[in-house]
């Protein structure tokens, strides 16, 4: 049987982030993709110049659309544009025991959810508490927990156990932001911590690499791996594809971490 995935995320017009990365991850795994997007943003290699975010009902719609028709194996959430969009999100998967990975998506400049202010908080009280895995990088667990990045692997182990009591099964901190000798993951659940680690990739093309590791993740979720396995595979694809694509020129600024 077919592997289906739902990414509920905003649209890049870019072509290298949100709905259009997640897709890219989807097949890389060989799981059909489907999706429902949150917003619609004006953007590229360089920033973003415009959000504007899809009618909460019509978000509602799309997420009913797709569970009412195919049979989902796991979800991936990114771009939530404000609370209300939160709650619809969080009623339309509520009771439905599918995979939730959780990618609270944040501007890397400001530090802030890419939404109205409010966001966060809906996001804390409506979605973590679904989530099957959380996969903040270092800057938005540190948003998450009224804290700053953790600086060292002992620390991100420590941040990754203080964002369980926030309500997720599971968090997979992502340290591409960090500065240690690897690529270092830390995965933490209520029972164990795993460490996953990767030589760094010297490239210049890092767009979307946080939507493409947690859309990954969805991905092997939704074709029955276990939640450790699909990490280890999607932190792997991730380096091979960074590697791959180190010397592709796409626009001006940082270019797209998955550009096929």
């Amino acid at each position: 049987m077919t592997a289906i995935a739902l990414s509920i995320a905003g649209s890049d017009s870019g072509g290298g982030a949100g709905i259009q990365a997640d897709l890219a991850a989807f097949r890389a795994f060989g799981a059909f993709g489907t999706t429902a997007i949150t917003a619609v943003t004006a953007q590229n290699t360089r920033g973003i110049s415009a959000i504007h975010a899809v009618p909460p009902e019509a978000l509602a719609a799309q997420i009913d659309a797709v569970l009412d028709d195919f049979k989902v194996g796991a979800v991936k959430i990114g771009m939530v544009p404000s609370g209300v969009h939160a709650r619809i999100i969080a009623e339309s998967l509520a009771g439905r025991g599918i995979p939730i990975v959780l990618d609270p998506v944040m501007s890397a400049t400001t530090g802030r959810l890419l939404g109205e202010t409010g966001t966060l908080a809906a996001l804390k009280t409506h979605l973590l508490p679904l989530a099957t895995c959380l996969t903040p990088n270092l800057p938005e667990a540190a948003i998450l927990l009224n804290g700053t990045p953790a600086e060292s692997e002992a620390q991100m182990i420590e941040q990754a156990r203080a964002l369980l009591a926030l309500g997720p099964q599971a968090v997979l901190l992502k340290g591409g932001h960090g500065h240690l000798g690897e690529a270092v993951d830390i995965l933490a659940t209520r029972d164990v911590t795993q460490r996953f680690a990767t030589a760094w990739v010297q490239t210049p093309n890092l767009h979307g690499t946080g939507c493409a590791l947690s859309s990954a993740v969805a991905a092997n979720l939704a074709g029955g791996c276990t939640l450790a396995a699909s990490v280890e595979y999607a932190k792997q694809w991730l380096a091979d594809r960074l590697r791959a694509g180190s010397g592709l020129q796409i626009g001006e600024g940082s270019g797209p971490a998955v550009p096929f």
